[in-house]
């Protein structure tokens, strides 16, 4: 990415459309106008209908253009955008035009918001609301969204800098004037009350169990069993569709077969897993190897007993989780268990109510954190190393060790904090980030 390059690309969506957004961002955006628009570049935020030509003389379309000039706009940079009629030909000679004038070049992926960023209109954790914003499906993904975009997480991030750089200012006094007067005579008290007010809250926000990346992400949850139990047809039942094989044969399941589906207005990710017992065999031992896993890594386990062969579930019960009793159709053996659900595979009973015993754990899992402070895992990475670094800050000053020592902790902590809003030099993370997004943002 050259910054002096003037960069361009369709930011609305795929066509054919109704309308499409050329957006041009750059140090040559006023030689666009001059030399494409017949009125001539805007004034900026101010719309105007126009013939827009190629440097062939020849008619692109007639549309809309809309300048804004730096840093009064996205970008920060000066900025032009063409509403045009969204059919692919329009598209492609305004595009094709465009990136025939020499410094202009089509946009790489988030390339328009790593300059918002770079410019200072946004910081890293907004960047990011940016790309959710786009993508959520969800109520809850785009409150979640719109609440980091709007500087949320950045709100709290910067009250935790806020204090440390206090305490870390009292620690330097501690180190560069142990001995002078001027000194407050209980200089340690005030430095340990910041530190365990920050400490608190990152264990708070730690201690979400994943809330705010479920969201975004989506939740886990793993049917497990014994062979033939009919996990894999329960799976069609949910998703609605064959996604899983299904044959009489016992380890037919081999491998983890997900499906992605919305209940309790929340992304839900359901896996079918090998059925769960000892065997010979080298793939399904491998199978049931993936089952186990999945079975510990998921929010939430459905629980399948067979009703026609039953036995209790092969694994550990945990509060949450749900155990249903399929093939209730065919005559069991026994009665369900005790909190078991009587479900029917074949005829589709019960499946209703599996589906609203799920939406109700998503959407009670959701609502236990009021507003997550972590919605990715790059920002848990960051808080977690924060975390030590302060615990040992408060060890080395609480037991007299060193006040130098606590300082650099201290410090170690703030880069951990300002790397998550982009607030030091994260280049790597840069490139991770943005990578990500869509080629007109």
């Amino acid at each position: 990415m050259g910054a002096q390059d003037t960069i361009c690309a369709l930011a609305s969506g795929p066509p054919p459309s109704a309308i499409a957004i050329i957006r041009i961002s750059g140090p040559a955006v006023a030689e666009v106008g001059k030399r494409f628009l017949a009125s001539g570049l805007p004034e900026p935020k101010r719309a105007s209908l126009t013939y827009i030509y190629d440097a062939s003389g020849e008619l692109i379309d007639q549309g809309i253009a809309l300048h804004a000039r730096a840093p009064h706009s996205y970008t920060g940079e000066d900025t032009l955008e063409l509403y045009l009629h969204g059919g692919p030909a329009v598209i492609d000679h305004a595009l094709r035009a465009l990136t025939s004038v020499s410094g202009i070049r089509l946009a790489e992926p988030g390339e328009f918001t790593r300059r918002a960023f770079e410019n200072g209109k946004l910081d890293l954790t907004e960047a990011e609301g940016v790309a959710d914003i786009i993508e959520a499906e969800t109520t809850a993904q785009k409150s979640q969204a719109l609440r980091q975009l709007g500087g949320g997480l950045t709100e709290i991030y910067d009250t935790w800098r806020e204090e440390l750089t206090g305490a870390l200012a009292l620690i330097e006094v501690m180190i560069d004037f142990p001995d002078e007067g001027d000194v407050p005579e209980d200089t340690v008290r005030p430095i340990l009350e910041r530190l365990a007010k920050v400490i608190a809250e990152i264990e708070t926000g730690l201690g979400d169990r994943g809330v705010g990346e479920r969201i975004r992400d989506g939740f886990r949850i793993a049917i497990v069993g014994p062979p033939n139990a009919g996990k894999s047809s329960i799976l069609n039942r949910l998703a609605r569709r064959e996604a899983a094989i299904v044959t009489d044969i016992a380890g037919t399941t081999r491998d983890i077969v997900e499906v992605r589906i919305i209940l309790g207005g929340q992304v839900v990710w359901i896996a079918d897993t090998a059925g769960l017992r000892e065997t010979e065999d080298v793939v399904e031992a491998e199978g049931v190897r993936r089952a186990r896993r999945a079975a510990a890594e998921a929010d939430l386990r459905i629980h399948v007993i067979d009703g026609a062969a039953p036995s209790p579930p092969p694994g550990p019960i945990e509060a949450q989780d749900i155990v249903i009793f399929n093939k209730a159709d065919a005559r069991p053996a026994i009665l369900p268990p005790d909190g078991a659900l009587p479900v029917s595979a074949v005829t589709g009973e019960g499946i209703d109510t599996l589906e609203s015993w799920i939406a109700g754990f998503v959407s009670q899992r959701a609502a236990s954190v009021e507003a997550p402070v972590i919605t990715r895992a790059r920002h848990r990475e960051k808080l977690a190393a924060g975390l030590a670094s302060l615990v040992s800050a408060r060890e080395a000053l609480a037991q007299d060790i060193g006040a130098e020592l606590a300082a650099e902790d201290v410090r170690m902590a703030l880069r951990q904090l300002s790397s998550v809003i982009g607030k030091v030099d994260v280049e790597d993370v840069l490139g991770a980030v943005f990578s990500k997004f869509c080629i007109g943002k």
